[in-house]
């Protein structure tokens, strides 16, 4: 126990004995393999683990965005953190050759609009969500969200009977490339690119 917490102690963060171009490339270097190495976005804070917080972590993060033009992946903002994507016009490519990943996060268009829903008017409980949409919203579509890892349960509701509310989730986040809820386009934006219906969400159609 003591001799891991000794390995951690000693990673140098400053590197004050090296010059500082190869400083701040050994900089980029760690950045870099710790977000490639992570399967979810990585944060600021662990960030600074590697590199003290001393560093421009901005600036590391802008130039090593500057060295990836060009490649098929990039390193992109999400969900309060960092993580490396394919770029879209590679999509095709990469469904040709294997499959589309996360097919299991395919939506219908009924957990579409509710999740939809769930997103622009958290913390909302399961009566609210069948009151806005005018029929009943079923415990199995919530699970379903759920379990996709998309909402979560959020603080009680004022309401008698204080019934669970929903939130969206980091996950949320990062499956849609969003930084953070502000990113949400509007309705009317949603509506132009054909993706949602308001009068439609209104009218319960789904």
């Amino acid at each position: 126990m003591g001799r891991r917490a000794r390995s951690k102690a000693d990673l140098d963060t400053e590197l004050a004995d090296l010059p500082p171009e190869l400083r701040w490339r050994e900089w980029m270097g760690r950045v870099e393999a710790v977000i490639f190495a992570s399967p979810a976005p990585v944060t600021r804070e662990v960030l600074t683990r590697v590199v003290g917080r001393d560093c421009n972590l901005d600036l590391i993060i802008d130039d090593i965005r500057d060295e990836l033009r060009g490649r098929p992946y990039e390193l992109v903002s999400v969900a309060g953190g960092w993580q490396h994507r394919t770029r879209k016009n590679f999509a095709e490519a990469i469904r040709a050759a294997i499959g589309t990943a996360g097919g299991d996060k395919a939506l219908s268009q009924t957990e579409a609009l509710i999740l939809a829903c769930i997103a622009y008017y958290q913390p909302i409980n399961r009566s609210e969500l069948s009151s806005f949409f005018g029929k009943e919203v079923s415990r199995d579509t919530i699970a379903r969200l759920r379990g996709l890892g998309f909402i979560a349960s959020g603080p009680r509701s004022p309401q008698p009977g204080a019934p669970y509310t929903y939130v969206t989730t980091k996950g949320f986040l990062s499956h849609f490339g969003l930084e953070t809820l502000r990113d949400l386009p509007d309705m009317e934006a949603l509506e132009d690119a054909g993706l949602l219906s308001k009068d439609k969400m209104l009218a319960g159609e789904f």
